[in-house]
């Protein structure tokens, strides 16, 4: 049984700056956040100061209800660190929203996983500063 887990506080964490200190607070609160443009609608879930699409400077951030399917993903199993535990797997996930994320699934066996597969947004700190958010699969797991 190789159950996908979160890491340890501990690992190496990120370093929020003046533009993406609104989504880790976010995260501290176990809010998952992305920006929308003001002027056309373009979501991103990376902080900007200027929409890639129609270039305004308007962008405000949204809350995400959370959810969404797996893209893309591997199973690491020789972490780049001793800090990390493995098995993980890192995923792109496709949120309900139209943002798509880096992040990684958890609660479940690597077998699991597939495209399609329904996931839920839960958050585990990584430092005492540091909140990350995982997916793990919803309710149900079926391809949306």
């Amino acid at each position: 049984m190789s159950l996908l887990l979160p890491q340890p506080v501990g690992i190496p964490a990120p370093l929020p700056s003046l533009h993406s200190e609104a989504y880790w607070s976010g995260c501290r609160r176990h809010q998952l956040l992305y920006q929308q443009c003001g002027q056309c609608g373009y979501r991103g879930l990376g902080a900007f100061t200027v929409c890639a699409q129609c270039h305004a400077a308007s962008p405000v951030w949204e809350a995400s209800a959370g959810t969404g399917s797996l893209y893309s993903w591997t199973v690491v199993w020789r972490p780049p660190s001793p800090s990390f535990r493995v098995p993980y797997a890192p995923a792109v996930v496709r949120l309900d929203e139209g943002v798509w994320m880096m992040s990684a699934v958890i609660g479940c066996e690597p077998e699991e996983l597939h495209d399609g597969l329904r996931l839920a947004v839960e958050f585990h700190p990584a430092s005492d500063e540091i909140t990350l958010p995982y997916f793990a699969p919803a309710r149900g797991g079926a391809a949306h």
